[in-house]
């Protein structure tokens, strides 16, 4: 534990605490950005956007290593608990999941790349813009609730998972319409159903950021089940290929 005795110590305490804090709001900043850009590139079908994304997100990475070595450092020297413990570690999975929205960012930039020559799907591409635009909306609230220790905005995002499901879901169906009435389209249509599940997948992680916050602040995991989508549509969902 911290020597309470020693002002300077305790200030210097506050500070790794305050700056693990600060970081992690930077890189959800970050996020968020490779969040509107890596749909912005996909309506625009703009290549050097796209190209942007990928290449930001190794800053992502850098910081979520960063953030997780200052905390680990800071649990081994300072040894926190109650409220600080939980900010430490809360910190920690957060970084991690913007972490994770940052790689599914990316996937959804490269596919927008091997769109960008092929034939516009315009319906189903703005289709997918209204579902990334849903998604980056939940991940900024989620995040000015953790800037600002809000448990009533991160439950708010919590409860409304199922609004990004059933995009998902509304969006799987439109695909296959498509691929089954017109197979020249299938190529297209499956980069793009990539691109929705990696949507569907972000918004997850703002769900859990969620989950993290409620644990942060109160000390207490949530006690009742999460929104999710039904079983059917679960099992129907694709898995990005690593």
């Amino acid at each position: 534990m911290t020597d309470s005795t020693n002002p300077h110590t305790v200030r210097a305490y506050g500070d790794e605490l305050n700056q693990i804090t600060s970081d992690v709001a930077r890189m959800g900043g970050l996020a968020e950005a490779q969040i509107a850009d890596a749909i912005e590139a996909l309506a625009r079908r703009d290549q050097a956007l796209a190209q942007e994304v990928i290449a930001r997100d190794v800053k992502l990475d850098e910081l979520q290593r960063e953030i997780e070595r200052k905390a680990i450092r800071l649990i081994a020297l300072r040894q926190p608990v109650a409220t600080d413990l939980r900010r430490t570690v809360a910190a920690m999975k957060i970084a991690t999941d913007l972490e994770r929205t940052g790689d599914l960012a990316r996937s959804v930039a490269k596919r927008s790349l091997s769109l960008s020559d092929s034939e516009p799907l315009t319906p189903l591409t703005r289709s997918i813009e209204r579902m990334g635009k849903l998604v980056a909306k939940r991940m900024k609230a989620v995040l000015d609730a953790y800037t600002a220790a809000e448990v009533a905005g991160a439950l708010d995002v919590w409860a409304h998972d199922d609004d990004v499901d059933e995009h998902y879901n509304a969006l799987f169906r439109e695909l296959l319409t498509y691929m089954m009435a017109d197979p020249r389209t299938i190529t297209s249509c499956a980069h793009l159903l990539f691109m929705a599940k990696n949507l569907e997948r972000i918004g997850d992680h703002a769900t859990n950021i969620a989950e993290m916050i409620h644990f942060e602040v109160t000390g207490d995991e949530l006690d009742v089940v999460r929104p999710r989508q039904s079983a059917s549509d679960a099992d129907l969902a694709p898995k990005e290929p690593t």
